[in-house]
């Protein structure tokens, strides 16, 4: 594998390293700060619409700038965010540290396409394994993350500060090794010629299959994984058990990356994407029976199973339905409706679990990650329909 592959591997272990501690401290920030209750998770919420506001101008910023560059400017962002929640912590400005987190959120934007600069630094045969490599990262930061939550919540006189001092540290790590990387420019990467139309591309039924996967996936874990520090708190749990959730959760969603390549080459996505689905329903339905520590950990295991079996096949499967001149606008609206409707479900995720709690909130979510399968099985009826029949 190159080598570029394994320090954007790198980067993307310090990117989910910071997202955990973000996962981790922003709930429990907003309890304190928001006017209301169901203010709470408003925090991830603008973390998370920051990064679908990124989503379409990184792709292009990328495209005609080349993806180091755009990294380096994602992780200026991500700076410049710090700060500005720095100085909300500091005066106690709930409306400040939304605004922190959006522009954090736009650094993050732009970090989610490391994923994609690997599969153009890799061969073609090694697309998934890059992939993987790549979204393999997260397992450093699963230990690193809920580590770095802990030791440095308390190491300024006011609460979490020093936790965002050192989410800064790591965007200046990653700053360091992006300009030891070497990626190919973008008239390599992305192309020239004449490209289709968007609605085109987006009509494709593999490109159908590939959003709705990733945007299922990510938003019943995302919506699940927010409402857990609040869940936690509210059931009575110490902080140190909500980050040890985290970090088995972040575990689960990134040690299959490893081997994720393979399983998809063998079975193919479709059956990977299946199975993710079925490790949501099975958290779903985990979270119905048990609200102590150990049943948390079960919960949370499995829906980080569920979206890595979901959300890496549906990258690679997206890979499949662009041309190279069509990647920056096909990428662009992958990441914005995926990531739209993250945002979306952070923002419900605290209304919903002060209004429902744990057990009902994830009892709803069954049904809607049972929904690539159902257009999966739409599909194939559809394709079966389609046949010329031959009579004898």
């Amino acid at each position: 594998m190159p080598l570029s592959v394994t320090l954007l591997s790198l980067c993307q272990a310090l990117l989910i390293s910071g997202n955990i501690l973000l996962i981790a401290v922003s709930p429990l920030i907003g309890a304190s700060l928001a006017p209301a209750p169901a203010w709470s998770t408003a925090p991830v919420a603008t973390q998370w619409l920051g990064l679908m506001c990124a989503t379409i101008p990184a792709s292009l910023i990328m495209a005609r700038l080349g993806r180091k560059r755009g990294f380096m400017l994602g992780n200026l962002m991500g700076l410049i965010g710090v700060g500005v929640v720095v100085q909300a912590l500091t005066g106690e400005h709930f409306a400040l540290f939304m605004l922190g987190t959006w522009l954090i959120g736009i650094g993050i934007g732009f970090g989610q396409l490391y994923r994609f600069a690997a599969v153009e630094a890799a061969p073609l045969a090694l697309r998934d394994r890059a992939i993987g490599l790549v979204m393999g990262g997260g397992v450093l930061a699963a230990f690193f993350g809920p580590w770095l939550a802990r030791v440095s919540r308390e190491l300024a006189e006011t609460p979490f500060l020093g936790s965002f001092l050192g989410l800064g540290v790591l965007y200046l790590v990653a700053l360091v090794i992006l300009l030891l990387i070497r990626l190919p420019p973008p008239v390599v990467t992305h192309g020239e010629g004449e490209a289709r139309p968007l609605g085109e591309i987006m009509r494709q039924p593999v490109f159908l299959v590939a959003v709705v996967s990733a945007l299922v996936g990510y938003g019943v874990m995302n919506l699940a994984m927010t409402a857990t520090p609040l869940a936690m708190a509210g059931a009575g749990h110490h902080f140190d058990h909500v980050a040890t959730t985290i970090q088995w959760h972040v575990l689960a969603m990134f040690l299959p990356s490893f081997v994720i390549g393979h399983l998809t080459a063998r079975f193919g996505p479709h059956r990977m994407i299946v199975t993710g689905c079925l490790l949501l329903v099975a958290c779903g339905l985990v979270a119905q029976f048990d609200a102590g520590v150990t049943g948390f950990h079960a919960a949370l295991i499995l829906l980080g199973l569920g979206w890595n079996f979901t959300f890496l096949p549906a990258t690679g499967l997206l890979t499949e339905t662009y041309r190279p001149v069509e990647k920056a606008r096909t990428q662009a609206a992958n990441e914005f409706l995926v990531f739209s409707t993250v945002a979306f479900t952070a923002l419900l995720a605290g209304p919903l679990a002060s209004l429902l709690g744990w057990s009902l909130l994830n009892a709803l979510l069954i049904p809607l990650s049972l929904v690539p399968i159902a257009l999966l099985g739409w599909q194939r009826l559809a394709r079966r329909s389609q046949r010329p029949h031959i009579s004898g």
